[in-house]
């Protein structure tokens, strides 16, 4: 049986003495390193796929969901896709060394705000292999260690990763602990990390960062004594303003719901001005792409055939073809609703007229908040940030995608010439 606490101490010793050595390695140095392991990751291909294989196998005779298996599935399409989101991260503008900014003191010291690493990041995962590779590549582009827990599904395509992840690392001169998988499946390996604050003598993990389902997500915030950067829910709203053009207004509310229902940027709420011209219409056209449209009161009034919305139904992340709509009395009352019962992850409002339009955004308490557009868009990749290790909806340190400059804090330097405060 494996003593699961002694394990996670010495991985985290480990990560700590590696996070050391990657703090201060060139830019140019890591960008090379990641490029050897995207290699790495292709000539493996073979290899993670005969894995991923055997995952599918057991997941299929477990009863996964065909939502879970298709999250699970790997093929040359997704593995040569992993492999070039690990080149990508290469080519991004390495944040750690960056000024922030800079002063002179009336006393001539002068002071730096400097971009570093946070040091050593816990990365607890279900289903998706691929956050194997995309994790381990942010993590040491941005300078730290990272300790990966996936979830026991996957657990031979993340051995398959991994193997040829490191080992294309390590052959750019990179410390194979900077990148470590835990080795078991046990559920106690997840209550190690996130107790691994570092107050029993050991090394700490600095941050925890969950990717998964709700349960998952939810564990975590309430056994962390380690800081924690993820978001719970994603109840994104879009607000069609009276003034929007009905055209636009139909092909982003029906792209945020539709085009794909299971991700966190998906839209669960639309609130339609009672001013809008054609409320019906949004709603057929919900409808005709395959969406069950459940109506508040307002919009059951108009529409009496609609499946009636209950009070759950406002604070429920669907992740399914479920949207929930009524009719709302304008711009006020949409900034009370998502106020009420948004999970503050991506809120849009959909309007010509520009002066409700800033009010909204810059009323609204979100992470992401966007005029015009649809709430797909909450994706790192689509911020021109490379891959993603997550999306954040608290308020401090990082929000809305997460990607290099997220996992980097920094510290104040000063220069002096003889100063004293005497």
């Amino acid at each position: 049986m494996t003593d699961v606490p002694t394990l996670l101490a010495t991985m985290t010793d480990r990560a700590r003495r590696a996070a050391s050595t990657l703090a201060t390695l060139p830019t140019a140095v890591k960008a090379q390193a990641l490029r050897a392991a995207a290699q790495a990751l292709r000539d493996a291909a073979p290899a993670i796929l005969a894995a991923n294989a055997r995952d599918m196998a057991k997941a299929s005779a477990a009863g996964l969901s065909g939502a879970m298996l298709d999250r699970l599935k790997l093929d040359e399409g997704r593995v040569a896709g992993m492999a070039d989101g690990v080149a990508a991260v290469a080519g991004l503008a390495d944040p750690v060394g960056a000024v922030i900014d800079e002063s002179v003191r009336p006393n001539g010291l002068r002071l730096r705000r400097v971009r570093v690493p946070i040091g050593v990041i816990g990365i607890i995962y279900e289903s998706r292999p691929n956050v194997t590779a995309d994790a381990a590549a942010l993590a040491v582009m941005a300078g730290n260690a990272v300790i990966l827990r996936g979830g026991s599904e996957a657990i031979e395509s993340n051995r398959a990763i991994h193997a040829a992840l490191v080992a294309g690392l390590v052959a750019q001169g990179i410390p194979a602990d900077a990148a470590q998988l835990v080795p078991t499946t046990d559920r106690a390996a997840v209550g190690a990390m996130l107790t691994a604050d570092g107050s029993s003598g050991g090394a700490a993990i600095d941050l925890i960062v969950p990717r998964g389902g709700k349960g998952l997500v939810a564990r975590v915030q309430a056994e962390a004594r380690v800081p924690v950067l993820a978001h719970l829910d994603g109840i994104n709203h879009i607000y069609v303003d009276g003034s929007a053009d009905p055209a636009m207004a139909e092909a982003i509310v029906v792209d945020a719901k539709m085009r794909r229902t299971g991700v966190c940027g998906a839209m669960e709420t639309l609130l339609i001005d009672q001013a809008y011209p054609d409320p019906a219409g949004l709603v057929a056209a919900l409808a005709a792409a395959g969406c069950e449209v459940r109506g508040g009161p307002a919009l059951h009034a108009l529409i009496p055939g609609l499946v009636p919305a209950t009070d759950a139904d406002w604070d429920t992340e669907y992740l399914e073809a479920i949207a929930s709509v009524d009719l709302i009395d304008g711009v006020d009352a949409a900034l009370g609703f998502i106020a009420r019962h948004s999970s503050h992850h991506t809120d849009a409002i959909v309007a010509a007229d520009e002066a409700v339009a800033t009010r909204f955004l810059a009323e609204v308490d979100s992470a992401i908040v966007l005029w015009n557009a649809s709430t797909q868009f909450a994706d790192g990749g689509e911020f021109g940030l490379g891959a993603e290790i997550g999306i954040a909806t608290g308020r401090l340190h990082a929000r809305g995608p997460v990607a290099l400059e997220g996992l980097t804090t920094y510290k104040w330097v000063g220069y002096g010439t003889g100063q004293v405060r005497g």
